[in-house]
């Protein structure tokens, strides 16, 4: 490994993490906009479930089109514009897809609002099929599931940030419940995120960010490398369905957690935000936690940073619930179950196949023991979901790419198309519920994580085949 990949390079890696920090302030929003839209434009539930049809689609379509432009050119459209480019072209499209709000928002247009949503995703699929390799290649491998990670509680950050800002700018001047303006301030926060995507794509196109990585170019030479398409690794298609059925139980989890307190549990709907702020912010906890790595080497300070992060990220929770004037005290029990999150960190010791073992069984654990009771107990355990499947993704990305060399970037385009399970698995389980209940719906849940036990298990000796083994990088290898 070259020498400039022996410690992280933040000068590099923080104008970076902006791009992460979009996606979950426009995903997030997305929440808010379903049922702004439901009552404007007066659609059925499942016609309001296109926004976030429209949202996830537009990253396999976008993944789609990346790989035919790339065929039709005869080679990868990434490799061949560098990845800074790259980034910066799909922050381009977004813009465009945010103009299409202010003449949507003016006619009152609820197609025009879905095509204005799906080209913004369109944008974003290029950019994480360009930003998730490349901050895993921003340092050494051995970080680089903790740096993914690190940027994962930035888009979270995002998560927490983008539905408030986006409430107050539709609700903010509406008490009245006037739908008209409702719909009609849709555009100023869309707008005003277009200007944003611009000044970061210029902000990128100047910055110090590699045209393209040195971890990419270095294993092109290697033996394991000359395979003709990143579909010839086994990682990487087993990969694919694991991100598939990580997006679907991270979202379908969220997603049907309102209509089972409704239901079940009798809450009333006002009362049930804080908790689903609490479900993302447990991916902020999570992931937090999981980037210490990245910051030090330190093994002192790491255990420290593993017990302060966790809890400084579960105190912004409860300052921004604190701000919107919310109960506290359902919460605090909460900090106990982030101690199963230390632990269970602490014992993956940075290697990304056991992280990713040890957080799906504790995710089965967590639904099981949910569908096994009422009441909070039940509400706590799904949402602690948000805990185990803070560090997925990366450590998902981080096995299924490794070894790709120069098919990094169409291998990284593969799997944002799997993004797709975050509708698929969530549809699949609302048809479960309708056939059963809610709280037995879960069981689909407890299938994705178990499929996500058994790649932890097999990409492990995929990559000693190919000669990559993460325990030995971490104590020091090559």
């Amino acid at each position: 490994m070259s020498t400039q990949n022996l410690k992280t390079n933040w000068a590099q890696f923080i104008p970076l993490v902006t791009v992460f920090f979009f996606w979950g302030f426009v995903a997030a929003s997305n929440d808010i906009l379903i049922p702004v839209f439901k009552k404007a434009f007066d659609l059925t539930q499942g016609e309001s479930q296109l926004v976030s049809v429209a949202f996830y689609v537009a990253y396999t379509v976008g993944s789609i089109i990346y790989m035919i432009i790339s065929y039709l050119t005869k080679g990868d459209l990434i490799n061949r514009i560098g990845y800074k480019n790259s980034l910066a072209l799909g922050l381009v499209i977004s813009a465009l897809g945010t103009l299409l709000f202010y003449p949507a928002a003016n006619t009152g247009s609820f197609p025009l609002m879905l095509s204005g949503l799906f080209i913004v995703a369109l944008g974003f699929s290029l950019q994480q099929t360009v930003a998730n390799p490349l901050a895993i290649a921003l340092g050494p491998i051995t970080t680089g599931s903790q740096r993914l990670t690190m940027a994962g509680g930035i888009n979270n950050l995002g998560t927490t940030i983008g539905p408030l800002i986006v409430s107050f700018a539709i609700f903010g001047s509406a008490i009245s419940g006037d739908t008209e303006m409702s719909i009609e301030s849709v555009k100023t926060p869309y707008l005003v995120l277009g200007v944003a995507f611009l000044l970061v794509a210029v902000l990128l196109k100047f910055s110090s960010l590699p045209d393209k990585p040195a971890a990419v170019v270095e294993v092109e030479g290697e033996a394991n490398n000359t395979r003709s398409s990143a579909l010839k690794y086994p990682q990487l298609i087993l990969g694919m369905i694991g991100i598939f059925v990580y997006v679907g139980v991270e979202v379908s989890t969220a997603s049907n957690l309102p209509a089972y307190m409704e239901g079940d549990l009798g809450f009333a709907t006002k009362d049930i935000a804080p908790f689903i702020s609490l479900y993302w912010a447990s991916l902020m906890i999570g992931r937090w936690t999981g980037a210490v790595e990245a910051f030090t080497d330190n093994m002192n300070t790491q255990k420290i940073l593993r017990f302060i992060a966790p809890y400084l990220a579960f105190a912004v929770f409860l300052g921004v619930n604190k701000f919107m004037d919310h109960d506290l005290t359902p919460f605090y029990v909460y900090a106990l179950i982030i101690l199963v999150l230390i632990f269970a960190d602490m014992a993956s010791k940075g290697n990304p196949a056991r992280m990713l073992l040890i957080f799906s069984v504790l995710g089965i654990a967590a639904l099981l023991v949910g569908m096994a009771t009422d009441g909070m107990v039940s509400v706590y355990a799904f949402t602690s979901v948000g805990l185990f499947c803070s560090t997925l993704w990366p450590c998902i990305f981080t096995l299924a790419i490794s070894g790709l060399g120069k098919h990094t970037s169409q291998g990284s385009s593969f799997l944002i198309m799997m993004i797709m399970g975050g509708g698929l698995v969530s549809w699949l389980q609302g048809y479960v519920a309708d056939l059963t209940t809610i709280h037995a719906s879960y069981i689909v849940g407890v299938l994705c994580f178990a499929y996500l036990a058994f790649y932890a298990w097999k990409v492990s000796g995929i990559l000693r085949s190919q000669g990559i083994d993460f325990d030995k990088k971490v104590s020091g290898g090559h």
